[in-house]
């Protein structure tokens, strides 16, 4: 399963030993703390919901402070869950960092995308504008939506205006190019979802991962 969670720091780059320049996102990833175990006879699957950087005790409601002692974590800002469809063990209370995962792996990486709000067609789906002579008024507007007698509707499922942005994305087969254990830093290979300063779920590649 090998999953972590992390906050998206920024991009920079890196030089190869073969002084190939490499673009970089830095993730500040875990350390992460194992706060429930749910099996398929309790809950009706697997998995393992994790907790991520440390919440102020005030801000913690009694429920979920009494869900934390008694994985013996601190309280958790963030709380994730990855489904365990694989058998691994894990243990309640168990931190999770980036020392487990390898440099060279391949990641699928998910994340918020940033938020654009309300955008017209030509910026959120790519559309040609219209002709600026002659005085046209119609420079950035949609073109034409229905006919005429038939089918005298607009069809559903048009690309128009609209909200952009602000939606789950999940990025493949990104590759693990370094691991800083000591600042726990994952430095991995182009962009990810979101702004700086957002939460991704980080795990090990379901398809094309290098034996």
């Amino acid at each position: 399963m090998k999953a972590i969670l992390g906050k998206k720091i920024g991009m920079t780059q890196i030089f190869a030993e073969s002084g190939e320049v490499i673009p970089v996102t830095v993730i500040e990833a875990g350390p992460e703390t194992v706060t429930q175990i749910k099996t398929a006879e309790t809950d009706g699957y697997d998995a393992v919901q994790v907790g991520f950087e440390d919440q102020k005790p005030q801000r913690v409601n009694k429920p979920m402070t009494g869900h934390f002692e008694k994985s013996g974590s601190t309280p958790k800002k963030y709380l994730a869950e990855f489904r365990n469809d694989e058998g691994e063990t894990y243990e309640l209370g168990q931190v999770i960092t980036v020392a487990d995962f390898e440099e060279g792996k391949k990641l699928d990486i998910t994340g918020v995308s940033k938020g654009k709000g309300t955008q017209g067609a030509i910026k959120r789906h790519g559309q040609h504008r219209g002709p600026t002579g002659h005085g046209s008024k119609h420079k950035r507007l949609p073109g034409g939506l229905a006919g005429a007698t038939y089918p005298s509707r607009v069809f559903p499922g048009n690309k128009e205006a609209g909200r952009m942005g602000r939606e789950t994305v999940t990025v493949q087969n990104v590759e693990l190019v370094k691991i800083d254990t000591d600042r726990n830093l994952m430095l991995v290979k182009g962009a990810v979802p979101g702004g700086r300063g957002s939460l991704v779920k980080i795990r090990y590649a379901v398809k094309g991962q290098d034996k």
